[in-house]
């Protein structure tokens, strides 16, 4: 019996909910598989825990982080908690950089025509992969501080070859097992940074992935192309900001970001975790979309090389989704957030 220990984090707003449910779906698959064991262990985060303690992020929960085999994440922050200088506590960029999760990885599928805005796509007409460097680029900036009053102030968009390297070498790795199609998303034509993070995709690509098939799209065509002709994409890289804002966008397309999953992976660790916020809003209510969150299981399970698992999750949510009742509000739907669960578990 191979045992994996899963620490969750559910965090706030409908974090816990959500969490839940991608627990629910790792249980059956559990027993489904057999030889396989997940000994899950929850631990505090978030803004909810500092108004309770003081930390959003505490020591403990950190080291437990390190000695997990993986991490699920619900969402974290509210935003009526803040830092004194006006920014939300954001534990879950803290547990990237402390790690060292440089690779974003945000997949992006349509399960059903009703769900994406635009016409005449079918399902699995957009499948395609976001590469997101994680810990650097503009965010490296985030922890800076300015004095009260200030006539100016400034952020770094930093590129160190070691970040470029990792994060480009991953993307082409990803695509090899797709469609070995990369595009490169940057701002070279303005700014220095992202003409040396394209001299570094350049490099990588011509002396180590020469079979893969490459195009270099600037990060406002990008956000174009990826409405006019989402089809076009396999494997997108780029920046931190960047990676932020085109996921967003990305997961509109196929229906909100409550279908959208995602993992923050480096050499040692990962987090796994949908890639909506709190949505405090919502928060209590019951109606929160889960498919992200057990998405990112089948991903979480995939990295701990428990594929077979990570296979009947995504095809039982395929199966699911291709029923237009299936679905929550947010999709156009009824269902709340347990019985979307139920009707991915009926068709596993």
């Amino acid at each position: 019996m191979k045992t994996f220990t899963i620490v969750s984090l559910p965090g706030d707003g409908i974090g816990p909910e959500v969490v839940a449910e991608g627990l629910r779906v790792l249980h059956v698959v559990e027993k489904s598989l057999g030889g396989v064991r997940f000994d899950v262990r929850e631990a505090p985060c978030g803004a909810g825990e500092y108004l309770r303690n003081g930390d959003p992020l505490p020591p403990a929960t950190v080291d437990a982080c390190r000695a997990a085999d993986a991490i699920l994440l619900g969402a974290m922050g509210l935003p009526n908690v803040r830092w004194p200088d006006g920014t939300e506590m954001v534990p879950q960029i803290d547990i990237r950089e402390i790690l060292d999760l440089y690779a974003g990885v945000r997949p992006i599928f349509l399960y059903n025509a009703a769900h994406t805005p635009l016409k005449s796509y079918a399902a699995g007409d957009i499948d395609f992969v976001i590469f997101r460097e994680n810990c650097e680029g503009l965010f490296a900036s985030r922890k800076n501080s300015y004095p009260l009053g200030a006539s100016q102030v400034e952020d770094t968009l930093r590129i160190t070859r070691r970040g470029a390297e990792r994060i480009i070498r991953a993307a082409f790795q990803w695509a090899a097992k797709r469609r070995n199609f990369v595009t490169l998303v940057d701002k070279a034509n303005v700014l220095p940074t992202m003409a040396y993070f394209r001299s570094i995709f350049d490099e990588i690509h011509k002396n180590e992935f020469g079979i893969a098939r490459t195009d270099r799209v600037y990060v406002d065509a990008a956000s174009l192309f990826l409405l006019q002709t989402p089809r076009h994409f396999d494997v997108l890289v780029t920046e931190n900001m960047f990676g932020d804002i085109l996921s967003d966008l990305a997961a509109g397309l196929v229906g909100g970001m409550g279908m959208a999953p995602s993992a923050d992976i480096g050499e040692k660790h990962a987090v796994f975790q949908p890639s909506h916020g709190t949505a405090p809003s919502i928060a209590g209510q019951g109606i929160a979309n889960p498919v992200a969150t057990i998405l990112s299981v089948a991903m979480m399970l995939d990295w701990l090389g428990v594929a077979e698992g990570g296979f009947k999750i995504r095809e039982a949510v395929r199966h699911a989704l291709a029923d237009d009742r299936v679905a929550t509000r947010d999709i156009g739907g009824t269902l709340s957030t347990t019985q979307m669960t139920d009707a991915i578990l009926a068709a596993m």
